[in-house]
């Protein structure tokens, strides 16, 4: 509505030029909560690997995407080194009294462990195996009390698709920076020593960030999971059976859709809750 502040999100794509689902599902939540609250909002979209592009801080509001490749290996490269110091410009905002509004940042799979190696608050390493498909999600307490959480149950629904993970917190710097785990992975009792992963962090009152992919839904999952080369992937990994369980489960409104319903809206919600006109 013209009458409202106008609400500038900033949407940060990491996917460097493959295709994927996450940025229409992106887009599409924007477009649905614009929509369903009478908001005045900008969105545009940088292109971080390929172009170098990153926003100003005229925003008020980051989503930055998922991609591909190792969080590890780019720490050298010039997009990466660029995007880091995005990260602190944001935070050296917020930490600045006189500074107002604040800006929020979602940090979504790839720029999640970009984000966990950045700000040192736990370990990044390759996984043994790749993570795909639609699997529980365990909140802790923490997370039982996040508001982005608002709505989800214990345990929730959510498409995981990864070759790293983000283990061993350093519990002291964490608490130190008001860090919180809010979400860790399955139980794994049939693999010994194995430590579950962390799936969501609150990295600070404005940054949050889930290792799964909360923008996920059923009809850009399907698309995906019927490309051959994904479907024969799959089955070649975890058999057709597996396969089919995965098709199955994203036909479930009480499983990924009800993910990709709660999770980016309450962080929207969240993030211009003081903007906008009550």
């Amino acid at each position: 509505m013209n009458d409202k502040r106008l609400i500038k999100i900033a949407v940060l794509d990491l996917n460097n030029g493959f295709a994927n689902q996450g940025m229409r599902c992106i887009k599409h939540i924007i477009n649905d909560w614009k929509e369903a609250n009478e908001y005045n909002v900008q969105t545009d979209i940088f292109d971080v690997r390929q172009k170098f592009e990153l926003p100003n801080l005229s925003y008020d509001v980051y989503i930055s995407s998922g991609g591909p490749g190792s969080p590890l290996d780019s720490a050298t490269e010039a997009w990466d080194i660029n995007y880091m110091k995005w990260v602190d410009a944001v935070n050296a905002w917020n930490n600045d009294f006189s500074n107002y509004p604040k800006k929020h940042i979602f940090f979504i799979c790839h720029s999640f462990q970009l984000a966990c190696r950045h700000l040192k608050i736990a370990k990044v390493c390759r996984r043994n195996s790749t993570s795909f498909g639609v699997f529980p999600v365990h909140m802790t307490d923490e997370g039982k009390n996040e508001m982005v959480f608002s709505g989800m149950k214990d345990p929730f629904y959510a498409v995981d698709s990864r070759d790293y993970q983000v283990i061993q917190p350093d519990e002291k710097l964490m608490h130190e920076m008001g860090s919180k785990i809010l979400a860790i992975e399955k139980e794994r009792p049939h693999v010994p020593h194995l430590e579950r992963a962390i799936m969501a962090v609150r990295f600070n009152d404005y940054f949050i960030g889930t290792q799964f992919h909360p923008e996920a839904d059923p009809a850009g999952m399907t698309i995906h999971l019927n490309t051959e080369e994904k479907k024969q992937t799959v089955i070649a990994n975890h058999g057709e059976e597996k396969w089919e369980n995965m098709i199955e489960q994203l036909n479930d409104p009480d499983k990924i859709l009800w993910t990709h319903d709660h999770i980016l809206p309450n962080f929207l919600n969240m993030a211009v809750e003081a903007l906008v006109e009550n």
